[in-house]
């Protein structure tokens, strides 16, 4: 299991809207992790009270990504799984965090990483200091794409 709804929500951003400072990768693996971590807690220590619990653990995320300065919009929705999620998804406890949310957050970063930088038009990540730090992932992507596009113009 690596898909859980809030993903939806960070596709659009890692996908389509590339350029916002939410859609980057610390954004978007620091937000989904922090996010479930306090789902997690929140849903361990708080009664089992449905109108207080998901507000506090919301709540609590939105204060937690600003103060570590991941603000992922999606992260609040994976803190609300956490809490009102299925009793399979409150059985993983902690292994919540690990697995839908890490793993799953790390394969939507790693296609985000080609996908984006396929084409000379799209950078991802657009922050210089995670564009050095990925560089060798996107650079042979573009080197393929450049290759690619000379073939078909001598053809």
């Amino acid at each position: 299991m690596f898909l859980i709804g809030s993903f939806g929500a960070s596709s659009v951003l890692i996908y389509g809207n590339i350029q916002s400072p939410l859609a980057q990768p610390r954004n978007l693996i620091g937000g989904h992790v922090l996010c479930a971590i306090i789902g997690v807690t929140v849903c361990k220590l708080s009664p089992p009270v449905i109108w207080l619990s998901a507000p506090l653990a919301v709540a609590l995320s939105i204060i937690a990504m600003q103060i570590t300065k991941t603000l992922h919009p999606p992260g609040g929705a994976t803190a609300l799984i956490g809490v009102i999620g299925s009793e399979k998804i409150k059985a993983l406890g902690y292994w919540f965090v690990l697995s839908p949310v890490f793993s799953g957050a790390l394969i939507l970063l790693l296609i985000a990483l080609i996908f984006n930088n396929m084409t000379v038009n799209r950078k991802y990540p657009t922050d210089g200091r995670f564009s050095r730090t990925f560089k060798w992932m996107t650079d042979p992507t573009k080197k393929v794409v450049k290759s690619l596009r000379k073939k078909q113009i001598n053809h």
